[in-house]
């Protein structure tokens, strides 16, 4: 891999250091990450355009190895822990004007949400027990830890059929789509956590049950940290708590918009009731966008994530055949948010796919 592209994976970064530069800076200021996120990186998305280069087999297999695309993960996970934990700080020594406060909790949404559920994401599909405490340590920070099962043992085995809640439908707004993928992804979790301990004989009202835990955990490690606070500041910082929990809304509500701009419209072929046709690269909208590529570890070459969903992010490749977005996620999101424009946009698009869809298959 060349070295700008090894470069280009630390572009992440940028976005949290324009968070701190932003909150200290005040005022307007704050709203720097959001301008950088929605603004600038789609006009370089489509200045610099795309790049549908793929690595050879022999290539991937020692790109993948390489410890420095694993680092960048690992730092990221310690980084954002820390972030949280000054974000709580700034939080409790600051008296922000309500534009500025609005900000400051977007742009730190963007780092947590954005970027860091990206990484947990990529994390969470490894074998190692390290990556995956990782995974499930930045989930922790967003409150969204059921991700870790619902995601890997339910998104991934009924993406792009009526029994997978995180797969929006044709003509469903994000809006819609959040409240059935929020709730509905919850509650599959707790489903897939029931039947892994059933087929274990295990109690379901135990310690073996991941759910329990995922639930708990964010809302003690929010005691805590108000608590630390409180401490330092010598008083009751009921400030951090509210601000741990909006952070956590906005960013899991990041990731959800991103996975209705992933999935939407998209079926996969029903061979029988119930029975659906194996998943492949046309099941998911890819976009090959440069730039966003970089600062999302690659997630947008989604097809060819769920279809080899082990993949490591650097490896992942393009596919001509599989449906494309006209942009990156940033614009697409910024589409997404506003459905008449988004259905005008991409209803013909998914029109198409049903279109190749078809025609492949007669």
């Amino acid at each position: 891999m060349s070295l700008i592209k090894k470069i280009g994976f630390l572009t992440a970064f940028i976005i949290p250091l324009l968070a701190i530069l932003g909150f200290y800076l005040g005022g307007y200021w704050n709203y720097m990450a959001i301008v950088f996120v929605f603004l600038l990186i789609p006009i370089a998305d489509w200045l610099i355009g795309q790049d549908p280069e793929n690595m050879t087999d022999q290539e991937a297999l020692i790109v993948s190895e390489q410890l420095y695309y694993r680092l960048i993960t690992y730092i990221w996970t310690f980084f954002q822990f820390g972030f949280l934990i000054w974000g709580a700080y700034a939080i409790a020594d600051s008296a922000m004007e309500p534009v500025a406060l609005y900000g400051f909790v977007l742009s730190f949404s963007l780092v947590t949400g954005g970027i860091g559920i990206t990484v947990a994401h990529e994390l969470g599909h490894k074998k190692t027990k390290l990556e995956r405490f990782y995974a499930r340590v930045i989930l922790m920070t967003v409150c969204y830890m059921h991700f870790y099962i619902e995601h890997n043992r339910g998104h991934h085995v009924y993406v792009a059929t009526p029994r997978d809640p995180a797969t929006s439908r044709k003509g469903e707004s994000f809006y819609v789509f959040w409240f059935r993928s929020v709730i509905g992804s919850y509650f599959s979790a707790w489903k897939l956590e029931r039947s892994r301990l059933q087929r274990k004989g295990l109690s379901f009202w135990g310690m073996n049950n991941e759910m329990i835990w995922y639930t708990i955990l964010p809302i003690l490690f929010a005691v805590i940290l108000t608590f630390g606070t409180s401490v330092y500041f010598e008083r009751i910082v009921w400030e951090v708590p509210l601000f741990f929990f909006a952070q956590s809304l906005l960013a899991f509500t990041l990731l959800e918009i991103v996975n209705y701009v992933e999935h939407y419209g998209i079926v996969r072929k029903e061979k029988s009731p119930g029975v659906y046709e194996s998943v492949n690269p046309m099941h998911s909208w890819n976009s090959n966008h440069r730039l966003s590529n970089f600062f999302l570890f690659q997630l947008q070459r989604h097809s060819d994530h769920h279809a080899n969903a082990i993949k490591r992010y650097q490896v992942l490749k393009h596919y001509e055949e599989s449906p494309q977005l006209p942009s990156g996620y940033p614009a697409m999101i910024l589409l997404a948010a506003i459905p008449p424009l988004w259905f005008l946009w991409m209803n013909p698009k998914l029109k198409n796919w049903e279109r190749a869809v078809y025609n492949r298959t007669n």
